[in-house]
């Protein structure tokens, strides 16, 4: 986390202070998915509490007393002897009934701590990933920028996070988290208060670490409670950063991009965008530490962070200073919906061809060296190749062919590329010609140097040798990638297959509902039968705009027939000059609303004819399904 390391220079400072990181992630993980797990987590134990009238948890020595003078007045009927008032918590403990009172409390609140703090910790997986992996991140960051503080107090600062921050204000104010529900006109009794802020108290010093003492020495008797109870919050907030990385979570890779139907959408306020911006650019250098890091491109795009002004616009001039701050900060807040793009889908590297000749060149040179080894590659290349070195080439040649046959039945959507295959069945003579032509074109882009005897290659194959089996695993896992990309891919293009054909089903009921609806009206007959129009008519109405060939005056002469067919949705048009059917075309009505839809106003029909779309969907519309 950029802001702990750059802003904080002691750890106390999280707890004492209040972070703006930790007031965004908080609030963030109450949201509904947030809320739901928090309502999980101690809805039982809260509403418990309330339901349970019996429970009167006071550990006040003052407010202890005061109740039991009352108490003594009303079942005796008389005055009592004692004062009214006590100034300190230790005169009111001189008392005995007092003590055995608040040790009464004492003994059921740790119990009911102890019960709290159990559920807490076996709804670990309750608790939102976002929270955890924050925690996590919280966690390394502290250890990295404070590396010689103890882990204890590194986990205070979690424990610090996941439960002040997060659980307790849920569990002192339960109604205003809707963590229960409670009536608007009932609330909270001052006794449920009360046993629940006891609770949150006890289970923040379990947090914490902290024994009692001072001026809540009557407490002390929790001491050993919440000592034995931290060592289990500490265990707890270890498995509590146990979470994989965001990559691993969300089973994102570099083809993820290609799988999902539809691009992410995050929702910010324009507040947010721009502290985000202002942030960024701020801590570039430690956000971005590699100086090719395409951060650096997309904020030297961006320019300087604009002002709210620039990109909501200003307040009326009718308004004054303070009104048009507040309208300003008002609209701010206003949240805007942001699809996700990348913008680097297209690699620009000039370098990469050269870099994939350079792959296929080590690996023909390897195939040569295997049959025909030799002191320096060009010492291979220039040596004739005996008819046992050609035999052994010919043999491997054979093994491999023979091995991606195998590989393409196992698995036909994966296997060798097809060039290099072509480039490994040469004879060796061949490969050796091809291997120094590949020599010449890498060294003019300076990847290798004949000087050195091409020592890059050399070096490049010693490598890969010493690192195979750690580049096979890398390539089996690589495998798996693919594979489910491959499956990601076929379940997308089912997804919109299955989108295509319910939209088509869609459109085709509704065109049924639509003649339906038409034979049951009294003018059904007269509407599912044939119109007809003059080309004169239909241009008067301003559907047919211009008739290749003819000119205006001769639009009388042609007869348009205009027929509803069996399958919903589609009409036949047919046209007449001077009484001879010339041309049959079939309209699908919802060809003309995807066109409509794409803006398209002009369409042509039977080649010569233009017609205005929208009158002509207005036409159909008025004169077959009633509209």
């Amino acid at each position: 986390m950029v802001c702990f390391r750059s802003k904080v220079d002691k750890m106390m400072e999280i707890i004492t202070g209040n972070p703006m990181v930790i007031k965004m992630v908080v609030t963030f993980n109450r949201g509904a998915k947030g809320q739901s797990s928090l309502r999980s987590i101690l809805q039982p134990l809260v509403k418990e509490i309330m339901d349970d009238k019996n429970i009167n948890i006071n550990t006040n020595p003052i407010d202890v007393y005061k109740t039991w003078i009352n108490q003594q007045e009303t079942e005796t009927g008389e005055a009592t002897d004692l004062p009214y008032e006590v100034s300190t918590a230790a005169a009111a403990m001189g008392h005995n009934e007092v003590t055995n009172r608040v040790q009464e409390s004492i003994t059921k609140l740790s119990s009911l701590s102890d019960k709290f703090l159990s559920s807490i910790i076996a709804a670990i997986d309750d608790i939102p990933y976002g929270m955890r992996y924050i925690a996590k991140t919280l966690r390394n960051s502290l250890t990295e920028k404070f590396p010689d503080a103890a882990s204890d107090d590194i986990l205070k600062i979690v424990g610090n996070l996941i439960y002040y921050r997060f659980m307790n204000p849920a569990i002192v104010a339960p109604d205003a988290f809707d963590i229960v529900d409670v009536g608007a006109q009932k609330g909270m009794t001052t006794e449920q208060r009360r046993n629940l802020g006891s609770i949150a108290k006890v289970l923040q010093s379990v947090a914490s670490g902290k024994t009692f003492g001072g001026d809540s020495d009557h407490l002390s008797g929790l001491n050993k409670f919440v000592l034995n109870a931290h060592e289990r919050f500490k265990a707890f907030c270890i498995k509590v950063c146990d979470v994989p990385e965001l990559d691993d979570r969300f089973n994102i890779n570099e083809y993820s991009d290609f799988v999902n139907p539809t691009k992410p959408v995050v929702y910010m306020s324009v507040q947010e965008i721009l502290d985000t911006h202002a942030l960024l650019m701020e801590h570039e250098e430690i956000v971005a530490p590699e100086t090719d890091d395409r951060l650096h491109e997309l904020l030297s795009d961006l320019g300087d962070p604009p002002s709210i002004q620039d990109l909501i616009g200003h307040a009326p001039v009718d308004t004054n200073e303070q009104q048009a701050e507040a309208l300003l900060t008002n609209l701010a807040k206003s949240e805007i919906s942001l699809t996700l793009t990348n913008k680097f889908e297209i690699a620009g590297d000039d370098d990469t061809d050269m870099v994939q000749l350079f792959i296929r060149t080590k690996r023909l040179l390897v195939d040569v060296i295997r049959v025909q080894p030799g002191e320096t590659v060009p010492q291979v290349l220039k040596t004739p190749a005996t008819e046992e070195q050609k035999d052994e080439h010919i043999a491997l040649v054979s093994k491999r062919v023979k091995q991606d046959e195998k590989a393409t039945k196992d698995d036909d959507k994966l296997q060798r590329t097809m060039s290099v295959l072509h480039d490994s069945k040469l004879p060796l003579e061949s490969i050796k010609r091809k291997i120094e032509k590949n020599l010449a074109t890498l060294e003019e882009a300076k990847h290798v140097s004949s000087s050195d005897n091409y020592q890059a290659m050399v070096t490049s194959i010693a490598h890969d040798i010493r690192n195979q089996r750690r580049y096979r695993n890398q390539r089996k896992q690589e495998l798996l990638k693919l594979r489910a990309t491959m499956n990601g891919l076929e379940s997308k293009s089912g997804f919109y297959q299955e989108q295509i054909d319910f939209y088509n089903k869609y459109i085709e009921t509704c065109m049924l509902n639509l003649q339906t609806k038409t034979k049951k009206s009294k003018e059904s007959k007269k509407k599912n039968e044939a119109i007809k129009y003059t080309g004169a008519r239909l241009h008067e109405k301003g559907i047919i705009l211009e008739i290749e060939g003819l000119s205006e005056n001769q639009f009388k002469n042609v007869l348009f027939e205009i027929s509803p067919v069996a399958l919903a949705g589609t009409f036949e048009v047919t046209a007449h000059f001077l009484g001879v059917k010339m041309d049959t075309v079939q309209i699908v009505f919802s060809d003309l609303l995807q066109l409509q839809y794409d803006g398209v106003a002009v369409m042509k029909m039977f080649s010569r004819a233009k017609v205005n779309v929208n009158l002509l969907i207005f036409l159909l519309n008025k004169k077959f399904y009633g509209k």
